[in-house]
């Protein structure tokens, strides 16, 4: 995330007009489709289909987060199920992202892992993974205790870590050794200075610390998630010294000069594809790591995209 602009960012968006505007007109909505697949699995599954067609595969999430009911965490579940079904019917080379508060972690933790359980479960029926997302910092031991049991049992699981938590290093001890796939971001949500770096410099140095440890760990995938280009060119360098396989990871609607430059160079790309009727606080997070594109939504609103 951009420090404090970033954080600005976030609190600017929280303002209910800004949400308005964002959700109930044209120009804020036609940015929400720059970044997210649509809003129904339908939809996903068409830039699915032709983002494959371009040489990538595709990790599908539908987004939610912090359900106040169970029966909202089932039918999360049951949507990532159908999700699973379709992947599975089409062929496509594709996963699942998940949040596990979407899945009820913080309200009942033994449904989330329940419920985590079985998709990992469908997962592997139809040849594939799941990855679990990693959310604000006051989840990231909860998160990490569910998974360790899911991919102790199941085996197909990965998870996402962020450079700008201070705790991440310490956790990737206790994560390498389990294999999987290991998603390595920088992370999106204003956490304080206690638990999380506060600068990009700071961000960045142990962003390369941690994937220079990823590359070096042949038990599992390191997917390289981020858009910057020194933290690009760090992985390009560590890229000839690993025999092991690994992914980059990019995000829908972002860079896609970037994506067709990697594609073409024959690196693995993954697309991030997120769909759904939730996606304000997602679209959030993304102007706050990229304030840019803040002032894309700001140009169409006044009629200049």
């Amino acid at each position: 995330m951009a420090g404090l602009l970033g954080r600005a960012v976030l609190a600017f968006t929280e303002f209910a007009p800004i949400r308005t505007t964002f959700t109930k007109t044209r120009p804020g909505r036609a940015v929400a489709q720059r970044f997210v697949a649509g809003e129904t699995l339908d939809e996903a599954m068409a830039v699915a289909a032709a983002l494959v067609e371009s040489g990538c595969e595709v990790s599908l999430d539908y987004l939610g987060e912090h359900v106040a009911e169970r029966s909202e965490a089932i039918r999360a579940r049951d949507d990532y199920t159908a999700c699973l079904d379709r992947i599975g019917a089409s062929g496509l080379p594709a996963n699942i992202s998940v949040k596990l508060t979407q899945l009820g972690m913080g309200l009942d933790d033994e449904l989330a892992a329940q419920s985590l359980g079985e998709l990992a479960v469908r997962a592997a029926e139809v040849g594939t993974t799941v990855t679990v997302d990693m959310e604000e910092s006051d989840h990231t031991e909860s998160t990490i205790l569910i998974y360790e049991e899911a991919q102790r049992r199941y085996g197909n699981l990965g998870i996402a870590v962020q450079s700008y938590l201070r705790r991440t290093r310490a956790d990737l001890d206790r994560l390498i050794p389990l294999g999987g796939h290991i998603r390595l971001c920088k992370g999106a949500y204003a956490e304080p200075e206690t638990v999380a770096l506060q600068s990009g410099e700071e961000v960045n140095a142990n962003f390369d610390s941690l994937l220079t440890l990823l590359m070096q760990a042949p038990g599992v995938k390191p997917a390289i998630a981020t858009h910057d280009d020194g933290r690009l060119a760090l992985a390009k360098e560590l890229i000839p010294q690993r025999r092991a396989p690994y992914e980059f990871q990019l995000l829908y609607g972002v860079r896609a000069a970037l994506q067709r430059e990697l594609v073409a160079a024959g690196y693995p790309l993954r697309i991030y594809v997120p769909y759904g009727v939730a996606w304000y606080p997602y679209l959030t997070r993304r102007m706050a790591e990229r304030p840019a594109n803040l002032l894309f939504f700001l140009r169409a609103v006044v009629g200049r995209r």
